[in-house]
């Protein structure tokens, strides 16, 4: 759908991905948006991107102008999820003495360890939360294990004790491993995850093992622009609502794992003018909720599960419910997913979806055919069970604050009621249907880092520690692509770490600003 302003301006697209359909949007240089497209993603999700390109730049009177291009993948989560196309790591523990009890990836699932794993080894190395080391890097240890795993591994995964405070015995390792390897890809866990070795351990091979994934993404979106003319940058989104450069993204793929209900989010604030809200994403599939807080994704404070492996670096905290668009009426959770064009009853298919419900119950206009009359009284029956579920949802999500609004957004919005228990108001923003795309096309870029500073060696010492901190933060948003003379510091905290001979704090910075013009 177009709407067809001065096209005149340079232009940006944004491409969500997701498990049912694959969203796409043109915005100007004033964010109005100028085009919007909806294709189902195919099963090798590929051609999904590739219709919704071709649909939104049908739309533009020249193409040409498109100067950047920003997706939002579900490439790196399906590939886990799946089992495929996943590289072979060699993961490098530094912790001996310690760390012996749990060994690298004994609380993976057997079948993912199995295609993943091309060897563990856990040497001498490692500090204290204070920055003191276990013991001195045993680099002749580290030396014996890479000549073992060899040619084996497509990449190398290093996790050290306590590396975000002292990275120094990581670091040197990953010179080690290019000496040794040649030009392998190294993933360090100082850059991954937060503290918590096992979480962050995890975080950090999963980064190793898509580094293929996100070279074979890349070069596909490469290749669709390619053929269609398009010289342009490309940007992938991330976890936290924001952007990051293609050769960032290939450092760590990881980080686009969360970044379909960020982008939703963002979407939703930019699109309502709303910055503290409920958001439910309706989509084919199921419904994400997130919280709003100043603009930006609520980050979830547990550690987040894929795929069976648990985690500790940062994602939005949303909460799936089985509840889509094409959830399968008495087949609940079910869902006829991008088949819901000729599945649909109002769409002349012979299945009974929670969008034929929405329609019998007059919360929307869908489709080609009417709802036959003997479904009715079973699809109310879907539309009240649906409405219980999506209120005890909202319950959830608010943490007890009933006061905020609720901003529906996604291909499926139609399905949530006019008034939601627990939400003040229910918002429908023009565009909704596209919010994931609209939220990855008006991102910043953003760069973040977590590490450990004393507090007891006086307050300049302190105060010089936490400004390199955040230096190093704005540095990482700028090899993510911000400008650098418009990043700022956008989020700093300090917690206090009990039980250590020497006061000190776990420091989180983050760095975001726009991107380089």
């Amino acid at each position: 759908m177009s709407e067809r302003p001065d096209q005149r301006h340079r232009l940006r697209v944004g491409i969500d991905v997701g498990g049912t359909n694959t969203d796409a949007v043109v915005l100007d240089e004033t964010d109005s948006v100028v085009a919007t497209a909806k294709r189902p993603t195919s099963p090798d999700v590929t051609e999904g991107l590739r219709a919704a390109l071709d649909a939104v730049l049908a739309e533009l009177d020249d193409p040409s102008l498109v100067t950047r291009v920003m997706l939002g993948t579900t490439h790196a989560t399906n590939a886990i999820l799946e089992r495929r196309a996943l590289g072979r790591v060699a993961v490098l523990r530094l912790g001996l003495p310690a760390t012996t009890s749990v060994p690298p990836l004994s609380d993976w699932p057997a079948d993912l360890r199995d295609v993943v794993a091309a060897g563990t080894a856990i040497v001498r190395g490692g500090h204290f939360v204070d920055g003191r080391p276990i013991a001195p890097l045993d680099t002749d240890a580290v030396k014996r294990f890479l000549a073992e795993v060899g040619s084996a591994a497509d990449a190398v995964a290093v996790a050290g004790v306590f590396s975000p405070g002292s990275a120094d015995q990581e670091k040197q390792v990953a010179e080690i491993i290019r000496a040794e390897l040649g030009d392998v890809a190294v993933s360090l866990s100082h850059e991954i995850g937060s503290l918590g070795l096992l979480e962050r351990e995890n975080a950090t091979v999963l980064n190793a093992a898509l580094y293929g994934v996100a070279r074979d993404v890349t070069t596909a979106l490469q290749d669709a622009l390619d053929s269609r003319g398009l010289k342009v940058e490309t940007f992938f989104a991330q976890n936290d609502g924001t952007l990051m450069a293609v050769d960032y993204a290939a450092r760590y793929p990881v980080l686009t794992i969360g970044s379909g209900p960020a982008n939703s989010l963002r979407g939703a604030a930019y699109l309502s003018g709303v910055e503290d809200a409920i958001v439910a994403d309706v989509g084919g599939t199921s419904t994400d909720l997130g919280v709003l807080v100043g603009g930006f994704p609520r980050e979830s404070a547990a550690a987040v599960e894929i795929g069976g492996v648990t985690t500790n670096f940062r994602m939005p905290d949303i909460l799936s419910i089985a509840l889509g668009g094409g959830t399968m009426v008495g087949a609940e959770p079910r869902s006829v997913g991008y088949r819901i064009g000729r599945e649909a009853l109002v769409f002349g298919g012979p299945t009974p979806t929670m969008t034929d419900a929405a329609v019998a119950a007059g919360r929307g206009t869908v489709g080609t055919h009417g709802v036959p009359d003997q479904w009715r009284d079973r699809l109310a029956e879907a539309v009240a069970r649906a409405d219980e579920l999506v209120a005890d949802a909202v319950d959830r999500v608010a943490l007890g604050k009933a006061d905020r609004p609720l901003i529906a957004v996604g291909g499926g919005a139609l399905l949530l009621a006019g008034r939601i228990p627990g939400a003040s108001e229910v918002i429908r923003p023009r565009h909704a249907e596209v919010a994931n795309a609209v939220g990855a096309a008006i991102a910043l870029a953003s760069g973040r880092l977590e590490t450990i500073v004393p507090t007891g060696n006086g307050g300049n010492a302190r105060a010089a520690l936490i400004e390199k901190a955040k230096e190093e933060a704005a540095a990482r948003a700028v090899a993510a692509g911000a400008d650098p003379a418009s990043v700022q510091i956008v989020e700093l905290s300090e917690i206090p770490l009990s039980y250590l001979p020497e006061p000190a704090v776990r420091l989180q910075v983050k760095a975001a600003g726009p991107l380089s013009r």
